[in-house]
Parts: C-alpha cells; sequence; structure tokens
C-alpha cells in the first residue's frame, strides 16, 4: 500500500477542483491511501470523496487572525504532531504556495510539487524534493491531475471524473439552486437578473432555491426571495448539506464562486454567470451539461441565461 499526502487547503473551488486528480490517482495505483490536508471550513467537502481515507484540517485562516492567543499555538502544536506522525511515501503540494509548501516540508515523505516556471509562488518549490513542470496556461483542473500523475507515475485518463456520489435527495419535488453570493463584488451579477431568471423558473414550476453563507449573502437572498414568490431561502448549513442540496437540482446557475463548481462535479445541469472573470482557467470542467455565459467583457442578460437554462432544461 501507498500512503500519500495531498495538500491543497483552499479556496472552496480549488478543492473541488482537486476532485478528479483524488479520483484518477485511486484507480491507477493499487492500495493507495489517501490523506488531504484542507482548510477546516472545506474538510467537509474533502471528506465527500469515497477514495480520502483521512483528512487533516488546518486552520491557517484563523490562526492568522488569533496569533498572540495561546489556545492558537496548542492548535498549531497539535496539527503539527498530527502532520509528522505518519511516515509518507509521497507528499504532493497541488497548492503550490509557500504556505503550503511549508505544510509538505514538515510531513515525512518524499515531497513533490511545481517547478519555480510553474508555480504561483517561486519560492516554494525550494521546499520540495522533487519538482514537476506543469504549464501554467492549464485549466486548474487540468494543473492538479498532471502534477499528481506525475508524482505516482502514470498518465491521466480524458475523462474528468469527480468522484462523487449523489447523496439522497433531501427536498421533494424540481428545485433550482441559484449561487448568487460570491466573494467579490465585481463578480455579482445585477439583482434584477437574478428576479427575471427566478421568476421564469418558478413558473415553469421549478422551484427556487437560494443558499446565502456571510451575512450580505443572507441579506441578498431575502431580499431575491422576497421578489420571487415561492421561492426558499437555506438556513446556514455546512459545506456537506450544501452540496447535498447542490447534487439534487434539476438545474443550477451560479456566478463565478466555489459552490457552482460542485454542481459540475456532480453533473447537474449548470448555468454559469461570469461578470468580470474569465472562466478559461478556472471555469466550470466535467461531463455534465453546462453553458458558461459571459467573462471579462461583461455579464450575460437574463433573457441569455434563461434561453441556456430552457435548452439545459430540455
Amino acid at each position: 500500500m501507498s500512503d500519500i499526502l495531498i495538500i491543497k487547503t483552499s479556496s472552496l473551488g480549488d478543492v473541488v477542483h482537486q476532485m478528479p486528480a483524488i479520483t484518477d490517482a485511486a484507480r491507477a495505483v493499487p492500495g493507495l491511501r489517501l490523506t488531504w490536508v484542507v482548510e477546516e471550513a472545506f474538510a467537509p467537502l474533502a471528506q465527500l470523496h469515497p477514495s480520502v481515507a483521512e483528512v487533516i484540517p488546518v486552520a491557517t485562516r484563523r490562526w492568522r487572525s488569533k496569533l498572540t492567543a495561546r489556545g492558537t499555538w496548542r492548535e498549531i502544536a497539535d496539527f503539527n504532531t498530527r502532520l509528522r506522525e505518519p511516515d509518507f511515501d509521497k507528499v504532493i503540494d497541488t497548492q503550490g504556495l509557500i504556505r503550503s509548501a511549508i505544510i509538505a516540508r514538515l510531513a515525512h515523505g518524499e515531497r513533490h510539487g511545481y517547478d519555480a516556471g510553474s508555480i504561483r509562488e517561486p519560492l516554494a518549490a525550494r521546499f520540495y524534493d522533487v519538482t514537476h513542470t506543469v504549464g501554467r496556461s492549464l485549466h486548474a483542473v487540468t494543473r492538479n491531475r498532471l502534477l499528481t500523475a506525475l508524482s505516482l507515475g502514470y498518465q491521466p485518463p480524458d475523462e474528468i471524473d469527480y468522484g462523487l456520489i449523489a447523496p439522497p435527495r433531501v427536498h421533494e419535488g424540481a428545485y433550482a439552486v441559484l449561487l448568487h453570493g460570491t466573494s467579490r463584488t465585481s463578480k455579482e451579477w445585477r439583482a434584477e437578473d437574478w428576479i427575471e431568471t427566478g421568476r421564469w423558473l418558478q413558473a415553469r414550476g421549478i422551484e427556487v432555491v437560494l443558499p446565502w453563507g456571510t451575512e450580505t449573502e443572507r441579506q441578498t437572498a431575502d431580499r431575491l426571495s422576497a421578489e420571487i414568490a415561492g421561492s426558499r431561502v437555506l438556513p446556514k448549513q455546512r459545506l456537506d448539506l450544501t452540496a447535498q442540496v447542490i447534487a439534487n437540482a434539476a438545474l443550477v446557475v451560479g456566478v463565478d464562486t466555489g459552490l457552482m463548481h460542485l454542481a459540475a462535479a456532480y453533473r447537474v445541469p449548470l448555468v454559469g454567470i461570469y461578470v468580470s472573470t474569465d472562466p478559461g482557467l478556472t471555469g466550470p470542467v466535467g461531463s455534465g451539461p453546462m453553458t458558461v455565459l459571459g467573462g471579462k467583457s461583461g455579464a450575460p442578460s437574463a433573457r441569455q441565461a434563461i434561453d441556456a437554462a430552457e435548452r439545459l432544461l430540455g
């Protein structure tokens, strides 16, 4: 059996983008045991992959804000102990940042990562025992798959398989998930476009479901729900529970946000809305039905999104 440590800590979309590489590795290397280091907020997502034997949460985001607290240093010591205890055959850092490279250095095992020309923070390449060349112009999913394959010595297949198993349904009837929340205001779609799209879905007999993660997103969800009769705002919940809702949706419409990639992972019909960013390197990919609209040149209209949704619902 080969014990492998994967380091991909954040963000939400990056964690989902790592999953096809996990699927590839589990199929290519018999007896592989995979452990994944991931930020604590995203640990429930990493645990969804059936080929991940163990998840080690790290809390660098929270620790940075409380470095003077004694409890923080106790948590850091506990994390270091847990990371150092196993002897891994290989440690693969697909994050490619100095902070993730330091985590790789703490673990016991042959450390693999991107070379200086393939990495966002070239200094990080000095922390690895073996480095690999992977084109920076490739999609994030492809980069993760290639680095993992080069580290373990196999050729990844053509098909992208996130390896996730759709969970049991928790809601009756057809519903669409509108992923309106995103990390930057420049990525937000206009409220009037969400409302027009939501009303069209409701008129088709498809319930509109609105998740949220921050207080600002909750307020937006409440405003949209007030304008879309019969829609439902989800309670705040763990990411794995939100993933369960997404996995069983009839349709997902989402802006450039990590949750949108879960729809691609579960092969749910997806309309991706890009307002100010380029979907070329980090947009949704997979074998499910999807349409990506907009980009750096600007946002699509509600009519374009509705037309795309109508084709996908077919």
